[in-house]
């Protein structure tokens, strides 16, 4: 039986990817049966399936070959889940029936777990004439707000919330709006943002050049296109968004420019996507591949590459077959060109294992030549599954050898493909792998450098004990393992020392033999000023890449904790009907996520809240019970009651979850700004001196002012209180802000999305 590496795998394999019984029984007792339940189902669409589960089960054996989350998790279930990762859904006309058909099908889609993107640009900018009405278009500033609502609600497969990219071109009228949208720390959070950057706007930048921001043929104004380029610069500078998509870039190196546009990415960027487009994910594992480490001889073994890569597409391309999809219209996508997404992860270990140090020229030189061996790998064997099983339906040789990214590829591979065709429209892509490299014992995530050498963790036990136990990057376990204490050798380096030229030479020697996109995170220190922060994203742009994203820490992302001892005064608190105990409110501390929730005691302490909603002729009563663990006190489970049966079934509902969440531990504050994030289409009310959007939003407020009571989280707005016995917190000194699944503060900018290093949560989808 495989033991994982790390404690942390194991964690993440049973939270995550282990199957169950609805009633939690294990029905993957080992980790060799979920890798036996992937072989099998995919496998059944071959004419010999047991041969072939045998050869997928060894690709996917000791975490060689790592299929994407969805896949793991879902792949053999018999759940009506999507394996597909991303989608990019249908161009949103300009109409409002149309724009809220598109909101439909966002939901659908979301609601089977996948993550989805939209170009913004086909709605009309704010201002603008709408045809008999006699009314001015709100714009698609608005209708966005509409979306981020809508995805609040929506909770995906595996408990992720969904995930949405919105794209915008740089022409259009309303893109200054679009660009500064997220200085407003509360709005269009469900969101990430980029800019579509066009050729003849970088041109225009470049030669400080005037630009038109236009909408179907009318030039609304025109501003300098330098100026607008630092304001996107400043933009992002400030609060790491919006990124940058080089649009005609993609679209002129898109294997199908002959059959599709594509003006819209998946949420982290990684798959440049046709309207209704969608692709499925997987990653080779580098750092299982090196022969020799930390030797002379240090190499990856490129034989056993090809083969593994050969086994991985044939795998990914049966799982267009096996998948189910949330929509009609992205079935039939999927059928029409199979596209997929075959990346790498522990690119970063794997280059410390043969002693080179990432961000260099050799270690550039050595991804160039490790990515074009997949590349070349990967086309192969999607030709030679075109001689036995087809070509995908939309297949043209003339159109498909045409494309930028077919130009510079292997003239055998560019025969091959004329003479017999290929399987797979698209076949490579760096996509985040926060996650599934934690399951692989904590290898380097996507083409990313390390992060950090290694961590402690604390886990809450059941009994309400902690334990701390250290997490190790891959490599450095292994050094640890042949070295000793022997001092870790100059080449290791992690994100936290890196130049940002050097994050950017490794994402163009990756870019070259990628045919889709790449997700990754520039990391800047927050000193960078801001003409060689610009200058960043021109490098990006001079050296081959599709798109940029940064991150530089900065107070709208929460890079920053700042405590406040303040408490409410007693005029701002709802009326307090009943109280009991005399436990001292105490700071909470850092609390982690467990895979099982608290045991109820016998009895609780708690409170109980008199709510007045100015239209609701009964008042709505809502207790809150904590309970105490070491000396710290944290809201336990929520009770609703009211005498007005309109209200009963979603007063229930609400109890449930509420303190379902609650008992499974973490910083469990998020639950209050979901809740006050709730508007009414009706109307909200005013109530002590400001408006309340709805009566969730008002019991949002009330459990709110519950957690500052009892000194669970800071202040309005804040999360965790801080624990004396934890780290300190230092006001001048950058801090990650906290996950909302397991409560520690190591939520990290990896690969375009929040990814928690202690949990694996990401706000990816």
């Amino acid at each position: 039986m495989t033991r994982f590496s790390a404690a942390i795998s194991e964690q993440i394999w049973d939270m995550k990817y282990r199957f169950k019984a609805p009633d939690g029984t294990a029905q993957d007792v080992t980790v060799e049966d979920t890798w036996r339940r992937i072989a099998r189902d995919l496998a059944k669409v071959e004419k010999d399936p047991e041969a072939w589960e045998e050869t997928f089960y060894a690709a996917l054996e000791d975490f060689k070959f790592l299929p994407a989350g969805r896949i793991v998790a879902g792949a053999g279930t018999a759940r009506r889940v999507t394996l597909f990762n991303c989608f990019v859904m249908g161009t949103i006309p300009d109409s409002m029936a149309g724009i809220f058909d598109m909101l439909k099908e966002a939901a659908l889609t979301m609601q089977q777990g996948g993550g989805i993107g939209y170009d913004f640009s086909t709605i009309r900018p704010k201002g603008a004439d709408v045809k008999g009405v006699s009314a001015d278009a709100s714009g698609p500033l608005s209708f966005m707000d509409v979306w981020d609502a809508m995805c609040r609600t929506i909770m995906s497969a595996g408990s992720r919330r969904g995930a949405m990219m919105a794209t915008m071109r740089c022409d259009h009228p309303d893109v200054e709006a679009f660009i500064k949208a997220k200085s407003d720390p509360a709005r269009l959070r469900m969101f990430n943002m980029s800019v579509l950057v066009t050729d003849p706007f970088m041109d225009a930048v470049k030669a400080d050049g005037s630009w038109d921001l236009v909408f179907e043929g009318h030039v609304y104004r025109t501003v300098q296109a330098r100026d607008l380029w630092n304001r996107i610069m400043q933009a992002t500078y400030d609060y790491a968004e919006p990124g940058v998509i080089f649009i005609d870039r993609i679209n002129a190196a898109n294997n199908l420019a002959y059959c599709e546009t594509i003006a819209a990415t998946n949420p982290c960027g990684e798959q440049p996507l046709p309207p209704y487009g969608a692709c499925l994910l997987g990653s080779i594992n580098l750092a299982r591949l090196v022969t020799g480490p930390f030797t002379e001889a240090a190499q990856i073994d490129e034989d056993a590459l090809a083969e593994l890569v050969s086994t991985a597409i044939r795998m990914m391309d049966n799982v267009v077959d096996a998948s189910k999809f949330p929509l009609e219209a992205q079935a039939r996508e999927a059928q029409a060109k199979r596209r997929v997404g075959l990346g790498v992860t522990g690119l970063a270990d794997a280059l410390l294992m043969v002693g080179e140090r990432y961000g260099s020229e050799e270690a550039a030189r050595l991804t160039e030549r490790w990515l074009h061996a997949i590349a070349r790998a990967a086309y192969l064997a999607s030709v030679q599954l075109a001689k036995e099983k087809s070509t995908f339906p939309l297949f043209d040789a003339d159109g498909y050898l045409a494309s930028g990214t077919m130009r510079g590829m292997d003239s055998d591979v560019r025969d091959a493909i004329r003479k017999h065709g290929i399987r797979n429209a698209l076949l490579t892509s760096i996509a985040p792998t926060g996650t599934i490299s934690l399951f692989a014992g904590n290898v380097s995530s996507g083409i990313e450098p390390v992060f950090a050498y290694a961590y402690t963790r604390k886990v809450l036990q059941k009994d309400g004990t902690r334990t701390e136990e250290e997490v190790v990057d891959y490599a450095v376990q292994m050094w640890r393992d042949l070295k000793g204490d022997a001092p870790l050798p100059d080449h290791f380096v992690n994100a936290q020392t890196l130049a940002p030229a050097d994050h950017v030479r490794m994402q163009a020697a990756a870019q070259k033999w990628v045919d889709s996109s790449i997700s990754k995170t520039i990391n800047c220190p927050e000193d960078i000023s801001f003409e060689d922060f610009k200058d960043v994203y021109m490098m990006a742009w001079d050296t081959g890449c599709k798109g940029c994203t940064t991150y530089r820490p900065n107070a709208v992302t929460g890079s920053v904790l700042t405590v406040s001892d303040e408490k409410p005064s007693e005029a701002e608190l709802p009326e307090v009907i009943a109280h009991s105990g005399d436990e001292p409110a105490t700071p909470h501390g850092d609390v982690i996520y467990m895979s099982d929730p608290l045991d109820r005691p016998e009895q609780l302490e708690g409170a109980t809240y008199k709510l007045k909603w100015p239209d609701s002729e009964h008042a709505i009563y809502i207790t809150i019970n904590d309970i105490i663990i070491s000396g710290h006190r944290r809201p336990f489970e929520v009770f609703i009651n009211s005498k007005n049966m309109e209200h009963f079934a979603w007063t229930v509902a609400l109890t449930r979850m509420v303190s379902a969440v609650f008992r499974r531990g973490g910083d469990v504050s998020f639950v209050v700004e979901e809740l006050k994030a709730v508007f009414d289409p009706r109307g909200g009310a005013w109530m002590q001196g400001r408006y309340i959007p709805s009566i969730l939003a008002a019991i949002g407020g009330v459990i709110e002012q519950h957690m500052i009571t009892i000194g669970f989280i800071a202040g309005e707005g804040m999360g965790l209180k801080s624990d004396p016995k934890a780290r300190v917190a230092n006001l001048d000194t950058p801090r990650s802000p906290a996950c909302s699944s397991c409560g520690q503060y190591e939520m990290r900018m990896v690969e375009g999305c929040m990814t928690c290093a202690n949990c694996g949560y990401s706000k990816c989808g």
